[in-house]
């Protein structure tokens, strides 16, 4: 008895023709997968390969082999570069590279590549000692400043991953780019070039106790709060990109109190009006080397209230506005650098925001930027 046949079967030769010719007509292109990983103060893991004459580094990952998922391949490499294995928590960049593209190497047949960045998460110090390279594919790796990433980077690989970079610190959608560049409209943190900046000298405890007589109180800064739970961020522009700041700043002569140096800063730096200014605590400067060698000091650490917000303004100090930033507590602890003891005062200041103004926790939103025409608080 035959089985039965069903008509497709039987493929003409016509048929076949056409539909050799309709896949010969579809665009080709490389795939490849690497992930945005991070250490615990927020600097993005590059690895050197041993392939590159250029002397130029790549994030985390690898080529897409045949009938492989990409997510699939992000893992493998992941496993066979590092020696982790890393859940991808998320799809933070999808990259669209020409065949014509000037990063593309002199001589190589590059069709075009679509490549996939995903976010590795963060390590933990046992994670980073655990790192094993395979010497013969990779020599060294390094924890970078986004500042200094992009500098061991090929052009096209700094501004795809500042982008994926950027989209998991703003919590943002999955960015899309051709060339380096988006294609659907440029997040706040990408519009403003903001890189975070790792500084070891935040690490320090915060001292929840009153300020000791004998220091002097240097600096005061604070999370300032909005009514939905945000904060205000600060981002002064320079050559390199624009760093975040919460609002704040040096204690001057002229300011009776810490509170005092923190209503002026504010109104200056972000044109905020502030009150019930409550101390959290204070952060030890040994030397005050920024002060020019003032020895032992206190850097103050505050939480208020914002009350109004006025258009933006010339900072007087450095004669020009600064980008005025929302973001969670927790993202702004990110963006600032400060690691886990940052993550802790964060929380600390929600903590304290609700308990004493009743204002929502902010969890889940994208950083987002103050009009220039400044906001209505309800």
């Amino acid at each position: 008895m035959t089985s039965p046949v069903s008509p497709s079967d039987h493929v003409s030769p016509r048929a076949a023709l056409l539909a050799a010719q309709y896949a010969a007509s579809r665009h080709a292109a490389w795939l490849g997968a690497s992930a945005i990983i991070t250490d615990e103060v927020g600097r993005v893991l590059l690895v050197r390969p041993t392939y590159r004459e250029d002397g130029s580094w790549l994030l985390p990952g690898g080529v897409v082999e045949p009938g492989e998922h990409p997510h699939v391949t992000c893992r493998r490499e992941i496993i066979e570069e590092l020696g982790l294995d890393l859940p991808l928590s998320a799809v933070l960049a999808v990259h669209s590279f020409s065949s014509h593209h000037p990063d593309l190497q002199p001589g190589t047949p590059c069709p075009g590549e679509v490549r996939f960045v995903f976010d590795g998460g963060t390590l933990t110090p046992g994670q980073v000692e655990a790192i094993r390279l395979p010497p013969d594919e990779l020599s060294e790796y390094a924890f970078l400043e986004t500042r200094d990433a992009v500098q061991r980077l090929r052009p096209v690989d700094g501004q795809i991953m500042l982008a994926a970079y950027r989209a998991r610190l703003g919590n943002t959608a999955t960015a899309h780019l051709a060339d380096g560049r988006h294609i659907l409209g440029v997040p706040v943190l990408d519009r403003h070039d903001v890189h975070v900046r790792y500084r070891p000298l935040w690490d320090s405890p915060l001292h929840r106790g009153p300020v000791p007589e004998r220091l002097p109180v240097q600096q005061a800064w604070a999370w300032c709060f909005v009514p939905d739970g945000r904060v205000v961020l600060v981002a002064d522009p320079g050559p390199r990109g624009a760093l975040p700041m919460l609002p704040g700043g040096t204690v001057e002569t002229t300011d009776a109190t810490p509170e005092d140096t923190l209503h002026r800063e504010a109104a200056e730096e972000a044109q905020l009006a502030l009150t019930d200014p409550v101390r959290l605590g204070w952060v030890l400067d040994e030397t005050g080397e920024v002060y020019g060698g003032v020895g032992p000091n206190a850097r103050l650490r505050l939480a208020a209230r914002v009350t109004a917000i006025g258009p933006a303004a010339v900072d007087p100090a450095t004669g020009h506005p600064f980008a005025r930033l929302l973001a969670t507590p927790a993202q702004a602890a990110a963006l600032l650098g400060w690691g886990p003891p940052g993550a802790r005062q964060a929380q600390l200041a929600a903590d304290t925001a609700r308990e004493r103004w009743a204002l929502p926790t902010a969890r889940t939103a994208a950083v987002d930027e103050i009009p220039a025409e400044g906001m209505r608080l309800t």
